[in-house]
């Protein structure tokens, strides 16, 4: 049974797929306090319970928008401490959806502007429609990005790109995204879900914890030198030798059959 939210609807569009769409429409899908608990609570569900589901592909209701970012008509009028105390909310489900050890596909069905060009860079990857448009425009309203962006934007595509486009707050096209390699595939507005679907069924096909490892590998390895990274990759890589998965995957190659994997 899937939880009910507010602010976003779930589905399961394939197998051990989650489609996860922001549902606030009629603002955008702009994100609100109700929004970041929503956000907050699945995918801190996910970290707990990783075995929910295999992928999660996250995308935007309607044409226009995938998330314009924080909503700006609640935040007119708050105090500094209620910011501060909203902006905690999506600091802490920004980690959440980082730490997923799910793969995670963003779909950006159209403007991912601030708040949610982050949403979409703490996605593991980003398919979108050739219309999407990206910016971090948080400079011009007075702030920073505060959700990730000044990290996970550089890591996308690059330092000086990044501060480029961090430091003039301007838009950028999905096509230019698409080159810079911030986003991984193009699709056609009647396809995008579908196609993000099948690449997270496809994820979702092979073994779980052979993808949460290496997943978690790549991540922070990131982050180290290389030859700590590998150091990192062999201990990840010796979590699978005991798995049932494991042994499960040579027998089906060697039966020459697709192998069925359980997630132990």
């Amino acid at each position: 049974m899937l939880t009910r939210y507010e602010t976003i609807a779930q589905a399961q569009p394939a197998e051990a797929v989650l489609l996860v769409t922001l549902d606030r429409p009629a603002a955008a899908n702009a994100l609100n306090t109700r929004m970041g608990l929503d956000l907050l609570d699945l995918f801190t569900g996910l970290v707990a319970q990783p075995d929910r589901c295999r992928a999660v592909v996250l995308t935007g209701a309607g044409p226009k928008a995938f998330c314009a970012g924080g909503d700006l008509k609640e935040r007119h009028g708050m105090t500094d401490a209620a910011w501060q105390a909203q902006h905690l909310i999506f600091e802490r489900m920004v980690r959440a959806l980082i730490e997923c050890p799910v793969p995670v596909v963003a779909a950006v069905n159209g403007a991912a502007y601030g708040g949610g060009c982050e949403i979409a860079l703490a996605c593991d990857f980003i398919y979108a429609v050739p219309g999407a448009r990206f910016a971090l425009t948080e400079v011009t309203l007075g702030i920073m990005p505060g959700a990730g962006g000044t990290q996970t934007l550089p890591r996308a595509v690059g330092e000086r790109r990044a501060k480029e486009l961090l430091l003039t707050g301007r838009p950028f096209s999905a096509g230019e995204a698409a080159a810079w390699g911030m986003v991984n595939r193009l699709c056609e507005p009647d396809a995008l879900v579908a196609d993000a679907v099948a690449t997270a069924a496809a994820i979702a096909a092979n073994a779980p914890i052979a993808v949460a490892q290496a997943k978690r590998a790549l991540h922070h390895g990131l982050g180290m030198s290389l030859a700590d990274g590998m150091l990192f990759e062999v201990e990840a890589y010796n979590r699978m030798v005991p798995t049932e998965d494991r042994r499960e995957g040579v027998r089906a190659f060697n039966e020459k059959r697709r192998p069925v994997f359980v997630g132990r």
